[in-house]
């Protein structure tokens, strides 16, 4: 970002930018008018007829952008997703970009606009950031209908002998709502039905969400809703969805929201946006039929991961992959200098300032992200976020670690100067793909639930090893026992470290990973791991991104950052 011109924000950018109609993008990948369900002038969805269509088309190459671990200064993941999609059309390269969709919990709460930034964004900025095509509000939907039905089944009689002290299944909103953490319901006596402690999740924690993004097609789904656990019996037994007999109900209620969405950035690449889970409190990755889907209609498929390789990138790679049948070609870790030196120890405000040091220290954390991915057997490149208050100095000393440590890296100016900033990193990568590689998830579906928890914890995150609480060592050993030890783990944890303490940066070392607690998210096909204080409902901060935004009397969006 250079200094001598005026600076516009990602909203101002965005809508200053102009569209191609949606029809004339998905023409360029060999999708008719036919194929797409129209969400106004610049958004559609792929038809379940187009896919279908697809599946005997060969697959192109997949890149996966993961990160080191965030930190308030700013690491651009989504921006370098969109910006090396950019690149690569730019080097006649068929190209597409696959990402998640934006939860109004943290548009609302911290981070503001999600779909990249600066001149490397998905457009249209404003409605994807915001209800987009409703695909989150019919996820939330459907996850209340469940807790409905499990309520007034209690009220009911309760045919299936659930024991409402141990119903797992939790309500869900799309905002950040401490709260709703803990709540009561079922008050004023017996016609309100039955009183029972509750809670709420946010909805992209929501099981449901997870679900969507892992179906093939909507068999699938509705076989997946059936596998959902919503508590236990008296008896201690799980009971599912399946017994509830809802899964039908639940499936017509998001058959619309299963199939992908099709958009454009700012420089026309087409882009599917669908899905998105957390990567902190669920497995982090965009859609399987998104992935899939742009896998058969272009060459190259820029997807990403949510958070650091220790979240978004290990589940991508131990849970999608096992999903979409497909591992990614290379990996693309995303760093910034700013980020590199509040690992490193150098407070947020003085990040302006020149500090090698703190940037030298900060470079352990960026090592143990890519041993991580060297761990599975992949290629990968360092992308160099610049931004332009880097010194010649650190960017210097960062190239030059690079070099030493024999690892490739492209220096990346996207944000400033969209595709044409991208074309350092996009070469790495097409190089990168070239190396032959043999991928390897990090455990064996067959090792014990407990086991596939220490490996990751002692691997991953750098950890001297696991302590499990009575109640996980309990739930362990009962999941065993139900049949359900093959499945892999999603581990719940911090974003912000290595660690479960978000105050640990760099690469800390001699600590235990604490477990607290072990969820069955049988439909989605894999057990959760909640460790240390992790929350599945985050609060809003002192003061959220939503006091910014407003809306002009013309209806334009204005704050989105």
């Amino acid at each position: 970002m250079t200094t001598n011109k005026t600076v516009l924000s990602d909203i101002e950018i965005a809508q200053h930018s102009k569209m191609q109609p949606i029809t004339t993008i998905a023409n360029g990948i060999g999708l008719s008018e036919n194929d797409l369900e129209h969400y106004g002038q610049y958004k559609a969805k792929i038809s379940f007829d187009a896919i279908k269509r697809l599946k005997t088309a060969q697959q192109g190459r997949l890149i996966l952008v993961s990160s080191i671990n965030p930190t308030p200064a700013g690491e651009g993941k989504s921006t370098v997703t969109v910006g090396l999609g950019d690149a690569l059309r730019k080097l006649g390269k068929n190209a597409m970009i696959a990402m998640r969709e934006p939860s109004l919990g943290p548009v609302m709460g911290v981070k503001g606009g999600a779909t990249g930034g600066g001149y490397a964004q998905v457009l249209p900025m404003e409605d994807i950031n915001l209800h987009f095509t409703g695909d989150i509000h019919a996820i939330t939907s459907a996850n209340n209908t469940l807790a409905a039905i499990i309520d007034n089944h209690l009220h009911q009689g309760n045919k299936c002998n659930i024991d409402p002290r141990r119903i797992i299944w939790k309500r869900v909103i799309d905002i950040n709502d401490r709260a709703l953490r803990n709540v009561v319901i079922g008050l004023g006596g017996p016609v309100q039905g039955v009183p029972r402690e509750d809670g709420f999740d946010i909805t992209v924690a929501s099981e449901i969400m997870a679900v969507l993004c892992l179906a093939s097609d909507l068999e699938d789904l509705k076989r997946r809703l059936s596998l959902m656990v919503i508590g236990f019996t008296y008896d201690k037994e799980p009971v599912t969805v399946g017994e509830l007999g809802v899964e039908g109900a639940l499936t017509l209620l998001l058959k619309d929201a299963l199939k992908p969405n099709l958009v454009q950035t700012i420089e026309q690449t087409p882009a599917l946006i669908h899905g998105g889970p957390f990567a902190n409190i669920a497995h982090g990755c965009n859609s399987v039929m998104a992935t899939k889907t742009a896998l058969k209609l272009s060459d190259y498929v820029v997807t990403e991961a949510g958070f650091g390789a220790d979240l978004g990138a290990e589940k991508f790679l131990n849970i999608k992959t096992r999903a979409i049948e497909k591992n990614p070609d290379a990996v693309v870790i995303v760093a910034t200098i700013r980020a590199l030196k509040m690992h490193g120890g150098q407070a947020k405000g003085e990040l302006v300032n020149e500090n090698l040091p703190a940037l030298q220290s900060g470079l352990e954390n960026l090592k143990k992200h890519i041993e991580t991915v060297q761990s599975f057997g992949l290629p990968f490149v360092v992308a160099i976020n610049r931004f332009h208050t880097d010194t010649q100095a650190e960017i210097d000393l960062l190239q030059n670690w690079c070099k030493i440590q024999g690892v490739p890296y492209g220096l990346t100016e996207v944000w400033e100067k969209g595709g044409a900033g991208g074309i350092d990193l996009a070469e790495q990568v097409l190089s990168a793909l070239d190396e032959e590689h043999s991928f390897q998830p990090l455990y064996s579906l067959e090792d014990s639930l407990k086991s596939k928890i220490e490996t990751i914890a002692t691997n991953v995150y750098g950890a001297k090893g696991v302590s499990f609480s009575s109640k996980a060592e309990k739930q362990l050993l009962q999941f065993e026992q139900y049949g359900w030890g093959a499945l892999p783990i999603c581990m719940a944890k911090t974003q912000y470290s290595l660690s479960d303490d978000a105050s640990l940066l760099g690469r800390p070392t001699d600590f235990t990973i604490e477990i607290r607690e072990i969820i069955p998210k049988l439909g989605a096909g894999f057990i959760v791991a909640l460790t240390g204080n992790v929350m599945t409902m985050p609060g809003l901060p002192k003061k959220p991104a939503a006091l910014q935004m407003d809306v002009t009397n013309e209806g334009k969006a204005t704050g989105l950052f």
